[in-house]
């Protein structure tokens, strides 16, 4: 399942920092090159949702962590100063050149950002950082970007320094530390603060809830008995594409032994508190009404059988090992929520 890759500024080196873990642990652990960490911790590399869910998993964080908040001033400082930073190198280095080249020829041959990008192979985001210079240029992409253009690698290159050299790319390498699309970084948001475009930091803040929108948090984990839930987003994983965006699902790790191995192991059952339960159906009986469950509150719970009686027609939960039968009332209107589809690790 593919999503598209986000470049923000983070708290990654904090977090990091304040658990005492060295950066090279953290890489090892998720997997990474120690280049890349420093990048991700940097905010010059892109990351999805799974390589976020790994690094949350090491750091024992929620996502919501790693997301810097817009009135955290201190981190929106230390970002400008990234930023400005980051132009100054890009500049000396080419990069800026090359995106206002890129851009100038863009336009000239009458193509939307949207048409470049997806043209391209690339992300929205990616190729606007291309364009004001923001981003490093791999040979890969250099083919993409040349065939979108209709040109060859080489042919762009040089009329992108015939442009500089001409003058014609003066105003746009001026013009891109302040322009930066609205639908590229954050909707109806400020793009400036003291005259040197932030909208990374901003598209970043803004970005926890389109992450969340694809992430579904696990609420209930095995216990000697049962299931041990807790109403908090610490652990989550990535959402089926049929549930994105469907904030009221969460997630339980069943206790394989008491259902008799219904389920298999290494397991999620996705429930849905809204939906109707009946015969039939899997379920999670919980201890308290879904509610009125604070993050603090130590719950306990059952995934049990849904069966109905044929004589009286009441309903009841079943478990095995050992055999229990629960009897299902009016009295646990929200407490038993159906369990919608199991996805295995």
């Amino acid at each position: 399942m593919a999503f598209e890759e986000i470049c923000f500024a983070n708290n990654l080196r904090k977090i990091r920092m304040e658990r005492g873990i060295k950066m090279t642990e953290v890489a090892r652990k998720t997997g990474l090159s120690l280049s890349a960490m420093s990048k991700i911790e940097k905010g010059y590399r892109r990351i999805n949702q799974k390589v976020m869910l790994k690094l949350c998993g090491v750091l024992n964080c929620k996502v919501s962590d790693l997301f810097i908040k817009e009135n955290d001033s201190d981190a929106i400082k230390h970002w400008q100063t990234e930023i400005s930073r980051r132009f100054k190198e890009n500049e000396s280095s080419g990069l800026k050149i090359f995106g206002a080249g890129l851009r100038h020829i863009r336009k000239s041959i009458g193509k939307t950002i949207v048409q470049a990008a997806k043209e391209a192979k690339m992300t929205l985001s990616v190729y606007h950082h291309i364009e004001v210079g923001q981003r490093d240029v791999y040979e890969d992409e250099i083919k993409n970007l040349a065939n979108m253009t209709g040109r060859t690698p080489e042919a762009l290159v040089k009329e992108i320094y015939q442009l500089h050299e001409q003058g014609k790319l003066k105003k746009a390498t001026d013009a891109t530390e302040t322009d930066a699309p609205k639908s590229i970084t954050m909707p109806g948001g400020n793009l400036g603060m003291g005259g040197i475009n932030i909208a990374g930091v901003l598209y970043g803040a803004k970005m926890y809830e389109l992450t969340r929108n694809r992430m579904i948090p696990i609420f209930g984990t095995p216990s000697n008995d049962g299931i041990a839930f807790k109403k908090s987003d610490e652990k989550m994983i990535i959402a089926p594409s049929s549930l994105e965006g469907q904030q009221d699902i969460y997630a339980i790790i069943p206790n394989s032994r008491r259902m008799n191995n219904v389920l298999p192991p290494r397991s999620y059952a996705l429930v849905n508190p809204t939906s109707a339960v009946q015969a039939g159906d899997l379920a999670i009986l919980l201890s308290k009404n879904f509610d009125d469950i604070k993050e603090s509150d130590k719950v306990t719970g059952q995934i049990v059988i849904v069966r109905e009686d044929p004589d009286s027609g009441k309903l009841s939960g079943h478990l095995y090992n050992p055999d229990e039968k629960i009897a299902i009332g009016p009295n646990h209107k929200g407490k038993l929520h159906k369990v919608i589809q199991v996805i295995i690790e």
